[in-house]
């Protein structure tokens, strides 16, 4: 008999249909397990999200959890001539400065002018030689090794260069067909330079010389000088121009002679209110993420869960870094004049759990006790000030052990499970439709003979009845 092309064609049943209503009732056994992997999926998210957030927070609590910050300054000068800036640990107060020298470099040129860059100017015969340079200020002297074909100007110079010793090498034009070698140290008079040349006696004889007796093949150009200045009545002499110790904490650029400046070094707390700010800010948007992340929408009676509810509704392990974070506002472990955030002018809104600044609470705390915001906020270092707890607090929940990381390490379990669950019903149900499909062709196949068998019987009643 002839294969049935549709099921119901031979039973005159709607099969097709039927079996349609099965296989989708069947499927409707996967939904649990895709409703699961949905929320599990927007959990594994939502930690991440979190995770962010912590580490955007613990940035801010690392840039404010420096107690430098709270030792900032800042200086001024009666004088353009003398440049000035602070560091942390610079001492408030005013100075007298006369600048009466300035440090200079030593410059030395050579002699002979050469009309090529390219000339090779040592002994041809010598395979090697080695440019020996003496300074006071250097423990052993600089020794550049020259081969055969490495004795031109330019090889030279390139040469005293490649050594980054803080001598510089040059070549300068004079004329047409005139080039001099210049060579310059670093600036005082520590860096004066005595030249030998040992293998070579030709090239010796164009670059020697000898700075304690000022004589040799090379011209100066420029005598070595040190700075010299008094500040407050003290004279100083450095080698270089810039003083970064007289006193300490305040650096001095010499551009100029300068009679009489007056440099004035003041508190300074503009570095420490930004970062309070900055982590105030970041500790808000923390706040927005906790929120956003456990939102809760309401709904009827009876009805299903909101899928506007936030994919950590309800979580453990965000009560828990709530918990801890907010523990540490009132566990600075401080002895110092102030032992709350109130006190310096941070508080915490009691509805949204963001903190809030009184700028002008903070600004007088910072002006008059900068020594106790900083115990409060900072503390040691290691085990007191508040920002120094939430570090350590918000480092254990970041760690690769940590809460948040177990989290999504059994969520990812669970996404896995699931999988498999997925897999085992999916097969089940291409199992169970596959049966369907066989047992309704079966009864297609049945109704269609009984059908035929049916009509047949009747034509030979018919036929009988009609003899």
């Amino acid at each position: 008999m002839a294969s049935i092309p549709s099921l119901g064609v031979g039973s005159n049943l709607p099969l097709d249909l039927l079996l349609t209503n099965l296989t989708n009732a069947e499927k409707g056994r996967l939904t649990p397990i895709t409703k699961q992997q949905s929320a599990n999926t927007a959990k594994l998210t939502a930690y991440g999200t979190l995770k962010s957030a912590l580490e955007k927070f613990q940035t801010a609590n690392t840039a404010l959890n420096k107690a430098d910050l709270f030792k900032s300054t800042v200086a001024s000068s009666t004088t353009e001539d003398l440049k000035v800036s602070t560091t942390a640990g610079a001492a408030a107060g005013t100075y007298k400065i006369s600048v009466t020298q300035l440090a200079a470099a030593q410059s030395l040129a050579t002699k002979t002018t050469f009309a090529t860059t390219k000339e090779q100017l040592g002994d041809t015969s010598a395979t090697s030689r080695t440019i020996k340079i003496e300074q006071p200020g250097r423990k052993e002297p600089l020794e550049i090794k020259l081969d055969k074909g490495d004795t031109s100007m330019e090889a030279i110079r390139d040469a005293i260069n490649d050594a980054d010793s803080g001598i510089s090498a040059s070549i300068v034009k004079v004329k047409e067909n005139e080039f001099q070698l210049v060579l310059t140290a670093n600036s005082g008079t520590d860096n004066t330079m005595k030249i030998t040349v040992e293998g070579d006696k030709k090239l010796n004889d164009l670059l020697a010389y000898d700075s304690t007796t000022n004589t040799g093949n090379m011209n100066e150009l420029v005598k070595a000088e040190n700075a010299k200045l008094n500040v407050n009545g003290i004279d100083i002499e450095r080698q270089s121009n810039t003083v970064t110790d007289a006193p300490q904490g305040l650096t001095l650029t010499l551009t100029k002679k300068v009679t009489d400046a007056t440099v004035t070094v003041t508190k300074d707390d503009t570095k420490a209110k930004e970062a309070i700010k900055s982590w105030v800010d970041a500790y808000n948007s923390l706040v927005d993420t906790f929120s956003s992340l456990t939102k809760y929408t309401a709904v009827e009676p009876g009805e299903e869960a909101s899928d506007k509810n936030g994919a950590l509704l309800g979580d453990s392990v965000v009560r828990t870094i709530q918990t801890g974070i907010r523990a540490q506002f009132a566990n600075s472990g401080s002895n110092s004049a102030f032992r709350t955030m109130a006190e310096i002018g941070i508080t915490q809104d009691g509805t949204s759990g963001k903190l809030k600044i009184d700028d002008d609470k903070l600004a007088k705390a910072l002006k008059d006790n900068t020594a106790a915001a900083r115990e409060l906020l900072v503390g040691d270092g290691k085990e007191t000030g508040i920002t120094t707890k939430i570090a350590t607090e918000v480092k254990s929940y970041l760690a690769d052990d940590g809460i948040i990381d177990n989290a999504q390490d059994n969520i990812n379990a669970t996404l896995k499970s699931l999988t498999k669950q997925y897999l085992s019903v999916s097969n089940s149900i291409d199992e169970t439709v596959a049966r369907y499909k066989a047992q309704f062709t079966q009864l297609d196949t049945m109704m269609s003979k009984l059908n035929n068998t049916s009509t047949y019987l009747t034509q030979q009643f018919n036929a009988m009845n009609k003899s």
